[in-house]
């Protein structure tokens, strides 16, 4: 998934409510099933890309059955659940639509493999920790797996296509361990990158800016790629179902992404120089985004992007550059990242010099802790770099968000900052995760809004006040604020690419 910051309007329900039904129902190169679906898919791993997907392949399938598994009983339990593993606006209405229907959920893996005439591989790829390429490689090693056990378990040639986003030329390996199956069953293999986003995964589905697929260009690669076109068919006009070679669609995922992060880091270096000259960044991307060249998307200044796309893939590609010797490319996409961290850490310093260069002891809310508003992610999340600092620094955190858990909060920061109760000793008292925003800010120093819920805009900023130590310092990381308004009544006002009325007197 991507990680914009940017969510429609348009209710993900009522995009699903308004599809209007294909004018002729794709015919699928396979024969009617006993059952009466003319197709199943099984799709391995059941996280933010999985579930979402097959649900509204489902809803807009009606005659292929689809079969979401995985290892995690527990996360399938949610899936079979009211209460779904993931937060994602209008999924539980298209899951509720068709679960135990035409979609279902299961731990029982090497049946479905059996059953299936096309399985998604859609498991985790994160960043190798150690060994070669540690840092920047994608571990693909999830990947291997299941292939490794659709060529043990299956019983008949199947059609396995990589969801997952992953390096380009994986599929090689996909394939070569697929050949090795001593059942002398052939399998053909896809590539199909997902580009929805977390938050608008539902209407990104429903109405795509394009479906990409690669195979094989041989007769039988075209007739598999073929088969997946029809899937989509359902419901995406088929001049917006792309099909190229395997390594085309493979490496496309990882450009779009760097190409997504690349903007992000572009603003916020320039937000960087707004605030040292006194321009406003806010009317910086009104002007160039104005530009049809350039376009208005993407040109929000914030502390940084986050996800758990954006930062792996780059460093994917910036990896793949290296190992081909392309160094001056693989210099410049590491630059993207460069920049984000600089932008973290430029902002959680920016706090700390505003409040007389000290917050030991010092009560700080923090507002918003997922990557992005309309979800629950965390991965990679520029806030926890920002509570990472400011806890080094002996703050008192109080963090609120409408969708984070305590748990979730924690398990992140221990596997990408590594920091816990065991490696920093206090670190759980120093944090707290409270009920609401105004408990959260009641007699704090300052509140930092690093989330871009939609409720912060709307608090009562005069109870919040009258509850903060004074000066009460307000960092808005998100520019979502009315900052004059907050002015007004007293709060000492940070932003980010603003200029601060204390330094310049010429605005």
């Amino acid at each position: 998934m991507t990680s914009n910051n940017e969510v429609p309007t348009d209710s993900s329900l009522s995009l699903y409510q308004e599809l209007p039904s294909p004018q002729t129902s794709p015919q699928f190169p396979t024969s009617r099933m006993s059952d009466g679906f003319d197709l199943k898919i099984c799709c391995m791993g059941a996280g933010y890309v999985g579930g979402p997907t097959m649900a509204v392949i489902a809803a807009n399938c009606p005659k292929v059955r689809v079969c979401v598994v995985d290892l995690s009983q527990k996360q399938i339990d949610a899936w079979n659940s009211p209460n779904l593993p993931i937060y994602e606006p209008g999924l539980p209405a298209v899951v509720d639509q068709c679960r135990n229907k035409n979609l279902f959920f299961s731990t029982d893996i090497d049946s479905e493999i059996k059953k299936a005439d096309i399985i998604f591989i859609s498991v985790n790829t994160p960043t190798k920790t150690m060994g070669i390429g540690a840092g920047r490689a994608a571990n693909v090693k999830n990947c291997e797996l299941c292939a490794r056990k659709i060529a043990e378990v299956s019983e008949s040639g199947k059609i396995v296509v990589e969801k997952s986003t992953v390096p380009v030329r994986t599929a090689q390996a996909v394939r070569r361990v697929l050949d090795c199956n001593e059942k002398g069953l052939k399998f053909q293999v896809l590539s199909n990158p997902e580009f929805l986003a977390e938050g608008t995964a539902i209407p990104d589905l429903m109405k795509p800016d394009r479906v990409l697929i690669g195979g094989v260009q041989s007769p039988e690669g075209l007739a598999a790629a073929e088969t997946l076109v029809s899937v989509y068919a359902n419901w995406v006009p088929r001049e917006q179902i792309i099909t190229t070679n395997l390594w085309s669609s493979e490496l496309s995922k990882l450009v779009a992404n760097a190409f997504l992060a690349q903007r992000v880091s572009s603003i916020n270096s320039i937000s960087a120089l707004c605030e040292a000259t006194g321009a406003d960044v806010s009317e910086i991307t009104r002007a160039v985004g104005m530009d049809d060249r350039i376009g208005k998307r993407f040109l929000n200044s914030s502390i940084g992007f986050g996800g758990s796309c954006f930062q792996k893939d780059i460093l994917n590609l910036v990896y793949l550059c290296e190992t081909y010797g392309l160094n001056e490319c693989a210099k410049y996409w590491n630059q993207v990242i460069v920049m984000n961290d600089y932008q973290k850490k430029r902002f959680s310093e920016k706090m700390v010099s505003h409040m007389f260069n000290t917050v030991t002891g010092k009560k700080i809310a923090v507002l918003g802790y997922a990557f992005k508003k309309d979800t629950g992610d965390v991965r990679e999340t520029p806030s926890m770099f920002v509570v990472r600092d400011l806890v080094l620094e002996q703050a008192k955190i109080h963090v609120y968000d409408p969708q984070v858990s305590r748990e979730d909060m924690f398990s992140e920061m221990d596997y990408t900052v590594q920091m816990s109760e065991s490696t920093h000793p206090g670190l759980e008292a120093a944090v707290t995760t409270s009920p609401d925003a105004y408990a959260a800010c009641d007699g704090a120093h300052a509140f930092a809004v690093l989330t871009e819920w939609d409720e912060f805009k709307d608090l009562d900023f005069e109870r919040i006040y009258k509850s903060m130590a004074k000066p009460a310092f307000v960092f808005d990381g998100r520019n979502i604020l009315d900052h004059e308004k907050l002015r007004g009544m007293g709060f000492e006002v940070h932003a980010i690419g603003k200029p601060d009325p204390n330094k310049f007197s010429d605005l």
